[in-house]
């Protein structure tokens, strides 16, 4: 019988609950050893939580309406009258006491100096700590002193009246001993509620920086994408709009050259979409095209005089020094510079226009010099409008640099810059 209950049990699917886990299968633990455990703290959450949400009057309430139940069930009947009354004065406005403490621990202490003019002995004396306390924990120091000042008087007379003869001593220091305790207590409950407050006002200050902080990381990011997608498009544009004017021109007379030029524009072309991958972020580093076309700089700028000699401005390319050293981010800045100040030349020059790059390399700074033979401005000191020179003065100024644009005393156009490789804006170019 067993072995047909084990076949007849091994025809069915386990439940989930009954599955043993398998080989190599980690358990995770249960918060709990055994169910007995896991069943005994809930009592005590659900009572939490079911405290949490009655309002502080309902607690505020439980200890007057103690100490009249034990005036009620304690005392003759005789003396309720006088006992309950006083009880009600010095206990009942505890209710209210997170509302005014100043206003109900006047009216406690006034309560308790009746009760000793009456020369009547109660629990609820009790309510002068407790409206002591709520003093110490919502007000001042001013207002603690003075507090506890009165129950201090307090407690003198009603030790020299009710202390039973030679041994005052010992019950006005216990007495005084709990003054300073409740005082203490709630001085303490108001300094850590202030510290509280402080941290989570730091906390919401500092997520306010936070939330700043990356709005203006947002805002440069869209200023770096824009500024390089105004480089990339208009230097790339302008080039295929020469190239294109140029095969134009010689389709008719030179069919060689006119290929040539196309086969250029089509090269500008796929230049100008990696440029603009690479600067959105699109193009991932594991990809073949990374590999093929790392970040421009200043060992490309050859490749970038070439191209504009073919879009019909002749461009020379000087470099002096080592630039082997300086940082990728840095030879992009010195590529785009160049690359904006030709630009202007082919848009703003007239045909014949010769340009000149010149390019310093030291340790510490890199030196831009880009120059032309191009007609001097109709105006003096004016300079093209767009944003070009702008974008080229913002990537000069992230290295400490400040960029000159102008004409030049005998005709043409200069534009000089000088990059600083060790200033603190560097690590944000």
């Amino acid at each position: 019988m067993t072995e047909a209950a084990a076949e007849t049990g091994s025809a069915h699917p386990l439940r989930h609950r009954d599955r043993v886990p398998r080989a190599g299968t980690a358990v995770r633990p249960t918060r709990y050893a055994d169910p007995a455990s896991a069943r005994a703290p809930r009592p005590t959450r659900a009572a939490r939580r079911w405290g949490s949400r009655l309002p502080p009057v309902v607690w505020d309430s439980l200890l007057p309406a103690l100490l009249l139940i034990n005036i009620m069930t304690t005392h003759a009947p005789q003396e309720l009258p006088v006992s309950v009354a006083l009880t009600a004065a010095l206990a009942l406005p505890l209710v209210w006491r997170r509302r005014a403490p100043l206003t109900v621990f006047g009216a406690v202490a006034a309560a308790a100096l009746v009760q000793w003019l009456m020369d009547v002995q109660l629990p609820a004396d009790i309510a002068l700590l407790v409206a002591l306390y709520t003093v110490a924990a919502n007000s001042g120091r001013r207002g603690t002193l003075v507090a506890g000042a009165i129950v201090e008087g307090g407690a003198l007379l009603a030790c020299l009246r009710w202390a039973t003869e030679g041994a005052f001593l010992t019950p006005f220091v216990a007495v005084t001993a709990t003054v300073v305790s409740a005082a203490v207590l709630g001085v303490n409950a108001r300094t850590t509620r202030a510290y509280l407050a402080a941290l989570e006002e730091r906390a919401a200050r500092l997520e306010q920086q936070q939330d700043q902080q990356a709005r203006l990381a947002v805002a440069d990011e869209r200023t770096r994408i824009t500024r390089e997608m105004h480089d990339i498009v208009t230097h790339n544009l302008s080039v295929m709009v020469a190239l294109t004017d140029a095969a134009v021109y010689a389709q008719h007379r030179s069919p060689a050259k006119a290929t040539t030029a196309m086969l250029q524009i089509s090269e500008t072309g796929r230049q100008a979409l990696t440029d603009m991958r690479r600067s959105l972020g699109i193009l991932r580093t594991d990809e073949p095209d990374a590999e093929r076309h790392p970040l421009p700089g200043i060992a490309q700028l050859a490749a970038l005089a070439d191209q504009m000699c073919a879009a019909g401005l002749p461009t020379r390319v000087e470099i002096q020094g080592d630039h082997t050293h300086i940082p990728a981010t840095a030879q992009l800045t010195v590529y785009r510079l160049v690359q904006e100040a030709l630009t202007n030349t082919l848009k703003h020059t007239h045909p014949g226009t010769h340009a000149k790059v010149r390019i310093r390399c030291s340790t510490e700074t890199v030196t831009v010099d880009v120059t032309d033979s191009g007609p001097r401005p109709p105006h003096p000191g004016a300079t093209p409008s767009g944003h070009g020179i702008p974008g080229m003065r913002e990537r000069a100024a992230a290295y400490g640099g400040t960029l000159q644009a102008g004409p030049l005393p005998g005709g043409g156009w200069r534009v000089h810059t000088r990059l600083d490789l060790g200033s603190s804006g560097a690590a944000s170019a």
